[in-house]
C-alpha cells in the first residue's frame, strides 16, 4: 500500500495490540502480538483551511513497508501506557499507546470498536509528539472532535475513524498538559449522530514519552 495509511487500517493493526500490553502493572503483560506494521495512524492532509495555513496540519505520508522491522516491540509498560518502537519501511518510529479508562455513548447502546490514543515520534519525517486518536467508529463528516485536559481544550479535525490536533502549533502545549494532567477526555460524534466521551488516565504517560524520546532521537 502506498501513500497515506488510513486510520481504519491503523485501527485494525492496533486492535492486535489490545489487552495483554495494557494489563495492570501488578499483572505483568507478555509481549503483544506482532502485526504487520506499526499501528500508529499517520496524520492525513488537513481539510480546507479556515485558519492561516501556518496553523494547519501538514500531511505525513506513511511509506509502504520496504523491509526493516515493521513489527512493534514493547519497550515498557507505564501505568496505562505502553511505549513501542517499530521500523516500517526501514524508518524507525516510536509511540506511546493507551486505551480509555471509561467510555460513554449517547444515546446508550450503540456499537463501536475499541478506541486508542497515540503519541508518536517519527524521526525520519521530523515528527515529534504527534497526538492522534482512533475513535472506534467513522466520525460524522466535516465534524471536529475535542480533547480536554483540565481547563485546556483542543480542537481535533477528523477523517474516517481518526482525529488529529487541528492547530499543529498547539501540539507541544497539549503534550505538556498531558504530561502534567490527571486525565484527558476525548469527545466526538459518529456518522450516525452518536456522541462519545472517552476518558484516558494519564498516569504513566510522562514515563512512556520519555522512553520513546530516548529510543527515537
Amino acid at each position: 500500500m502506498t501513500g497515506i495509511r488510513s486510520a481504519t487500517s491503523a485501527f485494525v493493526l492496533a486492535a492486535s495490540l489490545a489487552s495483554p500490553a495494557f494489563a495492570q502493572q501488578s499483572n505483568p503483560a507478555p509481549q503483544p502480538p506482532k502485526p504487520a506494521a506499526a499501528p500508529q495512524p499517520a496524520r492525513p492532509a488537513a481539510p480546507a483551511p479556515s485558519k492561516p495555513a501556518a496553523t494547519q496540519a501538514k500531511p505525513a505520508p506513511a511509506p509502504a513497508p520496504r523491509g526493516g522491522d515493521a513489527q512493534p516491540t514493547l519497550l515498557g509498560q507505564y501505568g496505562d501506557w505502553g511505549a513501542y518502537t517499530a521500523s516500517p519501511g526501514g524508518n524507525k518510529v516510536c509511540f506511546a499507546l493507551g486505551k480509555p479508562k471509561t467510555t460513554k455513548l449517547e444515546p446508550a447502546g450503540g456499537k463501536r470498536d475499541q478506541s486508542y490514543l497515540f503519541v508518536s515520534n517519527r524521526p525520519a519525517e521530523k515528527v515529534k509528539n504527534e497526538v492522534s486518536v482512533i475513535i472506534g467508529y467513522p466520525f460524522k463528516s466535516s465534524s471536529d472532535a475535542t480533547a480536554e485536559i483540565g481547563t485546556a481544550k483542543f480542537a481535533m479535525y477528523t477523517q474516517n475513524d481518526g482525529a488529529w490536533i487541528k492547530n499543529v502549533a498547539e501540539e507541544a502545549r497539549m503534550v505538556d498538559a498531558m504530561r502534567k494532567g490527571a486525565d484527558l477526555t476525548v469527545k466526538g460524534t459518529s456518522g450516525r449522530g452518536t456522541q462519545s466521551t472517552d476518558q484516558y488516565a494519564l498516569k504513566g504517560l510522562a514515563q512512556a514519552l520519555d522512553k520513546i524520546e530516548q529510543e527515537c532521537k
